[in-house]
């Protein structure tokens, strides 16, 4: 798994088989003081990925030899390295299957460059914040066989590691840090995403918190970590003996 405290000095990679996308791409983000690799086709994006540890992946869906879905889902394998999906595939359940598959946002194409770069750099100051000069977290947060360690970014459940992605990873965070109150979907993409973030799909909360489910093993009927709120969001599920009123 990598490490994110060393981004700083780990290149951006761009994969897409349109060269006019990557120079376009590559000139926003390096006049914005980043350093980008590139790949054209899905095979040496993972060459690239292995080789290079890049801080974040900009991932076209359709490309030659390996398609992006299978190269990101090669990656969730293995890390948590972010990764955005720029693609001409821009309908709501396109959008929905890449997020499902674990990119951390999805960008459709015509896009703004100006607007990817924005993205890019918020999800890496995320990714940064709990290195140093990022905000002090204190203890890891428990909720019983769960333990979640913000200043390392792990979570494990009965010591085992759960490879979370850093949107899981911070939705995680946002629900134990609730200690049981509701937190609506409104707030758990602001806890994610940031209040400012634009163009956020609706769904956006349900894929991810369905994504966390699934690594942390959770049942939707009979929740443990994440429970449902009908109606209202979504909260730290009750421990045993504890109020359960209204939860699914």
């Amino acid at each position: 798994m990598l490490a994110m405290s060393d981004q700083a000095d780990r290149p951006i990679l761009v994969v897409d088989d349109d060269a006019k996308i990557v120079r376009l791409v590559r000139t926003y983000l390096e006049r914005a003081g980043h350093r980008v690799v590139e790949a054209s086709d899905g095979r040496s994006a993972l060459s690239a990925i292995a080789l290079e540890a890049p801080a974040l992946v900009i991932l076209d869906v359709m490309l030659p030899e390996v398609d992006g879905l299978a190269v990101l889902r090669a990656v969730r394998r293995t890390d948590r390295t972010p990764v955005i999906i720029l693609s001409a595939r821009g309908l709501t359940d396109d959008r929905i299957t890449g997020l499902a598959a674990g990119a951390d946002d999805y960008v459709p194409k015509p896009f703004s460059p100006a607007e990817l770069v924005l993205r890019v750099e918020r999800i890496l100051e995320r990714a940064d914040a709990r290195g140093p000069g990022g905000s002090a977290t204190g203890e890891p947060l428990r909720h019983g066989d769960l333990v979640v360690d913000r200043d390392r970014h792990e979570a494990r459940i009965a010591g085992r590691l759960v490879a979370l992605t850093i949107v899981e990873f911070r939705l995680l965070v946002a629900l134990l840090e609730a200690d049981g109150r509701v937190l609506s979907r409104d707030q758990l993409l602001d806890a994610v995403y940031g209040q400012d973030e634009a163009e956020v799909l609706d769904r956006t909360v349900d894929v991810h918190v369905g994504r966390l489910r699934d690594k942390l093993g959770d049942d939707a009927d009979r929740p443990r970590y994440v429970a449902t709120v009908r109606g209202v969001g979504y909260r730290a599920a009750p421990l045993a003996g504890g109020d359960g009123e209204g939860v699914t």
